[in-house]
């Protein structure tokens, strides 16, 4: 657990957990802890049980907005993008009025960038560290989209000029895992515009028009996942298609050579005869004759179909 001071963009680390419960004269106290600190913290800050049963629970938590008598406490997913898996990490939020308390069950790169910007907007408000920490989560979930999106481009240009069957499962993949994230992005949005239209006394009324530029970043993302899952079905048919034109191809081929070598067979079926009397048997050509005129068959068929692009 990491306790900091907060005071007009200055950082003060705190080592006594029991110094938080007295409200700073300016500022506020951010602490990040893990779901086993909230045994600590629940009874100091009389955190809700049911918020903190949220915090500890295994499975996964929708994104969400709880008002509480004197905290409000949310539930928001960070996202990361790795080796065509998406991962999405839970982030609990309590906001005080002179407290905020973040609880993560893994470390997420989002509060390392949190404290080069509480130093640069001076941040003095738990509100506006909120604001901060959404519009810093939102911000990734458009790197991820853009690596989603040079995925499916590179995908799509694999299918179309060489396909193999690794590409069906990497479609279904990504299939799953878009739909897992959009699952949880339509209540983040909704989250979101929450914070922006709902009238939250702790926070500042100011504050609501920027959570309402933060909406409109998530309306974007979740149309962009949309549009993925279309594209996805669209990569789907692409291949199937491309399957299908290569079987068609392998058949063409077979077909033309098939027809190239029947003549030839009729020819060799009909001098396989044992009969005393045929044509050019007793020859001493007869031989040549008769695979000089194979070839040319043969030959002459492979032109046309050459020149037809059957072959």
């Amino acid at each position: 657990m990491k306790i900091r001071l907060v005071q007009n963009g200055i950082i003060t680390e705190i080592e006594d957990i029991e110094e938080t419960t007295t409200p700073p004269v300016n500022g506020f106290y951010w602490i990040h802890a893990a779901p086993f600190d909230l045994d600590i913290l629940q009874p100091l800050f009389g955190l809700h049980h049911l918020a903190v049963e949220d915090c500890i629970d295994e499975e996964e938590q929708r994104p969400k907005l709880q008002n509480y008598d004197d905290h409000y406490f949310m539930v928001i997913n960070g996202i990361t993008f790795h080796n065509h898996d998406i991962f999405l990490r839970e982030i609990n939020i309590f906001l005080g009025s002179s407290t905020i308390i973040t609880v993560t069950k893994q470390e997420a790169p989002e509060f390392t960038t949190m404290l080069s910007i509480i130093r640069e907007k001076e941040v003095n408000r738990p509100d506006a560290f909120l604001y901060y920490l959404v519009d810093q989560i939102v911000d990734r979930y458009f790197d991820v989209t853009e690596k989603i999106e040079d995925l499916l481009e590179n995908l799509e240009e694999q299918i179309l000029m060489h396909t193999k069957k690794s590409h069906l499962d990497q479609i279904i993949g990504l299939r799953s895992e878009i739909l897992y994230a959009r699952k949880m992005l339509v209540p983040q949005r909704d989250l979101i515009d929450a914070l922006h239209k709902k009238e939250l006394p702790l926070i500042q009324p100011y504050l609501r028009k920027y959570f309402g530029d933060i909406v409109e970043d998530a309306s974007k993302i979740v149309e962009s996942f949309e549009a993925f899952r279309d594209l996805i079905g669209n990569l789907r048919e692409a291949y199937q298609a491309a399957l299908a034109g290569r079987a068609n191809d392998i058949m063409r081929v077979f077909t033309a050579l098939t027809t190239i070598f029947m003549p030839l067979t009729i020819v060799t079926g009909i001098y396989g005869m044992n009969f005393d009397v045929m044509p050019e048997l007793r020859s001493p050509y007869g031989y040549y004759i008769v695979l000089g005129c194979m070839a040319a068959i043969g030959t002459t068929m492979f032109v046309i179909f050459k020149k037809k692009d059957w072959l």
